[in-house]
């Protein structure tokens, strides 16, 4: 009686301690946090067939890109839409091109894509009713930031500030002209492009808001100037239709790639300089 007592004993101790070690394992175990994230490549794999690149043409606006690359990210995730943030930083010695910027900012990603968003880094999308996604016929070139929704530009044609459309678009318009240096008008002349080509530009409808709470305008005019300066033949040659330059002939080289992470937005920085043609577009060159 006394051994098999003492058998129970020593399996009730033992029983003890391997509940007690089960415990304390439990405990320190990590448990994961209900708000953490998956994988961002593995979580984007979930959003469909469809792949956006957000073309930024960019120089000198780190305070905006701050906010932007976030807050963009965020949005297009809640959206559903897989995309990738391509930030075309211009670092020659010459004046803004935006348009040249985007159609390197094409290039660069185009592989990796099937449709785009040209995107100004001031502008920061406000209602979940403004839908990135693919554009439903493949057909219309969608504009977002829709002059009845723009905080400051409101005429008809105007096409600036978030355009998107499929990178079969893109070519087949031979993406913007090259001859726009300095500020305005690239996106003029590319409304003419889409007119030419029979391209229907949709814009959203039926948002309850307007243009003061659409979007956030991000731009300080005191602090970053626009470069508006018309020099040499530039206003009379840039009024013309270009049915020369565009995607095709822009020249430029590749200096650094930067892989960067902004408050938990993935984002591809390209350092590009831009070559000029001085005797077709002197007006390249800044104002002495």
């Amino acid at each position: 009686m006394t051994s098999r007592r003492t058998l129970e004993l020593v399996l009730c101790v033992s029983l003890l301690c391997t509940l007690l070690i089960a415990f304390t394992a439990f405990v320190q175990s990590p448990t994961p946090c209900p708000n953490s994230s998956p994988n961002e490549a593995d979580h984007q794999r979930s959003f469909g067939p469809h792949r956006l690149s957000v073309i930024v043409p960019f120089r000198d606006r780190f305070d905006e890109l701050l906010l932007f690359a976030p807050h963009i990210h965020k949005f297009l995730t809640e959206q559903g839409v897989r995309h990738q943030i391509h930030v075309i930083n211009q670092v020659d010695r010459f004046r803004f091109n935006r348009g040249s910027l985007i159609n390197v900012g094409f290039l660069l990603s185009q592989s990796n894509s099937d449709y785009i968003v040209m995107h100004d880094v001031d502008l920061l999308p406000l209602n979940p009713d403004l839908k990135y996604e693919y554009p439903k016929d493949g057909n219309s070139p969608v504009h977002l930031a829709a002059p009845d929704l723009h905080p400051r530009y409101h005429y008809p044609t105007f096409v600036g500030g978030i355009l998107l459309m499929t990178n079969e678009q893109f070519r087949s318009l031979n993406g913007l002209s090259n001859k726009y240096w300095g500020w305005g008008l690239e996106d003029d002349e590319f409304y003419a492009r889409m007119r030419d080509a029979g391209m229907n530009v949709t814009r959203p409808r039926g948002l309850m808001t307007g243009t003061k709470d659409t979007f956030r305008h991000v731009h300080d005019r005191t602090h970053r100037p626009r470069d508006t300066a018309r020099l040499h033949n530039q206003r009379a040659e840039t009024r013309k239709r270009d049915r020369v330059t565009g995607l095709r002939d822009v020249s430029y080289s590749v200096v650094a790639k930067h892989q960067l992470t902004i408050d938990g937005a993935p984002i591809e920085v390209y350092d590009v300089t831009l070559h000029c043609n001085l005797t077709a577009t002197p007006w390249c060159q800044k104002k002495q």
